[in-house]
């Protein structure tokens, strides 16, 4: 349990857990591992088109970086980035050519990929492993020069220009005009995973006697880690407030904005609370606003550290102001919702990370570290499995989540075999059939007005065998505060749960944890 004489202690291990819980398990590490090298046999076939061309399959993004986070709805896919990085390409290949090339390959005598493979991406082509609740974006590319293999002994801040170039890739864009035209590949988009792999990892590297090699960044395939450090930890935590604050908003804060600014405001602290409000505190300081004469006005600009001049991760924000007004508000949120863990008392912390990073993953931190104490309302009966809430009569939600507030749930239930007397109900009660339920959603600091829905999921063999499955979101009968009321009666034998939905002008602004129900 914290302790108010240690609390920054307490609160680091907590958020520290936090992240663990957020990062994809070992198993699903390893069936990726599976996957990726079944797609790099398929790719590199000896005596296939592209084998002439020595195909590599090599991660990107976040499963390169170590920063892959978990959906949060567990039914929801995982996005692994791969890059099909060629040597060398056929003489009148523009774009397409080696795009489809790569294509080709793929499913060249393999019903599996065919069926799997998806419509043809901007960029990528994608496999989708629907039982396995992931797919994978593979990114045609062409090495523009073979040295890159040489550099493999060097640390990110011993390469120059020159290097930085020499593990730069060329990517195909079919928005690109010349995609079914160019055969230069010098006049293709240039992409480079890689250095800013290399760059990330030195910028997190907590040993300053000792650079991390391009060859520990840029690997065939990162291996799983279940301790990683603080920086790692910081993105992955912020990644998450994100999601929650925005859910499938478009225009949300996209992650290799958040994951740079917080790399390039990173100091080496050595504890995931210090360095989480360090950098939240100086990110703004690594944008810069300059000139621009394509747009005749000052924009923001967040460079790429492996392409300073050329690339701007905000190159969006001009048309599209959403984005970069997201962005700044996500910003001042986090900076306001982390900063005041520092002073909170243990129940008023658990409390926040709980509407902030979501109830799921901190109480999942919570218990592993033996802090039990701080669970105060019942989300974990003693029949509890995370599986059950996927089940497929659950609809998801209606609405683009922007969860800015926070909305929690009570129980109460009367038994008229006990003389109608109105008992809480806890993670350990046994409610009986023919009852009734009265679920309290008014601790909630949403300001009026808003439209209040409810979704109520039921299970169980009973349920299931009268037809009587429930999963539906409807709106409550009362409108405004008294719809944050709802009663229901129990019927099925099972474990059930309520949420409780608040919208305003058509975005989700708060949502309940789950408030479950055990009927015996």
């Amino acid at each position: 349990m914290f302790e108010l004489t240690n609390r920054p202690n307490k609160t680091n291990d907590l958020l520290e857990n936090i992240g663990q819980v957020l990062d994809i398990t070992q198993a699903q590490h390893e069936l990726v591992e599976q996957r990726y090298t079944a797609v790099a046999n398929q790719l590199s076939k000896e005596g296939s088109t592209l084998s002439r061309y020595k195909p590599e399959i090599l991660p990107q993004g976040s499963f390169l970086l170590g920063t892959m986070i978990r959906p949060i709805m567990e039914d929801d896919e995982l996005d692994v980035d791969l890059v099909c990085r060629l040597t060398g390409k056929g003489f009148d290949w523009a774009q397409m050519h080696l795009k489809n090339a790569v294509k080709k390959q793929l499913i060249d005598k393999n019903d599996n990929y065919n069926r799997m493979l998806d419509e043809e991406g901007n960029r990528c082509w994608t496999l989708t492993y629907a039982e396995d609740k992931f797919h994978l974006d593979i990114l045609p590319a062409l090495v523009g020069n073979n040295n890159h293999i040489n550099l493999s002994e060097r640390s990110f801040s011993k390469l120059d220009k020159t290097d930085l170039e020499n593990i730069s890739v060329r990517i195909t864009d079919r928005r690109e005009e010349n995609y079914p035209s160019e055969t230069n590949p010098n006049y293709w988009l240039k992409s480079n995973p890689f250095g800013y792999a290399a760059w990330f990892k030195e910028r997190s590297n907590l040993n300053l006697l000792k650079s991390v090699l391009l060859s520990e960044s840029v690997t065939p395939l990162p291996g799983y880690k279940k301790e990683k450090a603080p920086l790692l930890r910081v993105v992955q935590i912020l990644k998450r407030h994100r999601d929650i604050m925005y859910g499938g908003d478009c225009d949300k804060p996209i992650s290799i904005i958040i994951t740079t600014l917080a790399a390039m405001a990173y100091q080496k602290e050595t504890n995931v609370i210090n360095a989480l409000i360090n950098i939240l505190n100086t990110m703004h300081l690594h944008m810069k606003e300059v000139y621009s004469a394509k747009h005749n006005k000052n924009i923001w600009w967040i460079s790429n550290p492996v392409n300073e001049v050329n690339e701007n991760f905000a190159d969006k924000w001009p048309n599209e102001k959403q984005k970069q007004d997201n962005f700044f508000s996500w910003l001042e949120k986090a900076k306001a919702d982390f900063g005041a863990l520092q002073n909170m008392d243990p129940s008023d912390a658990y409390r926040t990370l709980k509407n902030i990073l979501g109830t799921r993953a901190v109480n999942e931190a919570v218990r592993n570290l033996g802090y039990d104490e701080l669970i105060t309302e019942n989300l974990k009966p003693v029949n509890y499995s995370a599986q059950m809430l996927s089940v497929p009569h659950r609809v998801r939600p209606l609405w683009n989540l922007n969860l800015r507030y926070y909305c929690n749930i009570s129980g109460v239930y009367t038994d008229a075999t006990d003389g109608n007397k109105r008992k809480n109900i806890t993670s350990s009660t046994l409610l009986p059939k023919g009852c009734f339920v009265t679920f309290n959603a008014m601790d909630t600091d949403v300001p009026k007005p808003y439209d209040v829905y409810w979704q109520v999921v039921n299970n169980g063999l009973e349920a299931t065998n009268g037809n009587c499955l429930r999963g539906h979101i409807f709106k409550a009968q009362t409108a405004g505060r008294g719809g944050l009321i709802y009663k229901d009666a129990t019927a099925f034998s099972g474990l059930h749960w309520a949420e409780c939905f608040i919208v305003k002008n058509g975005v989700c602004v708060a949502r309940s944890s789950e408030f479950f129900v055990n009927i015996r």
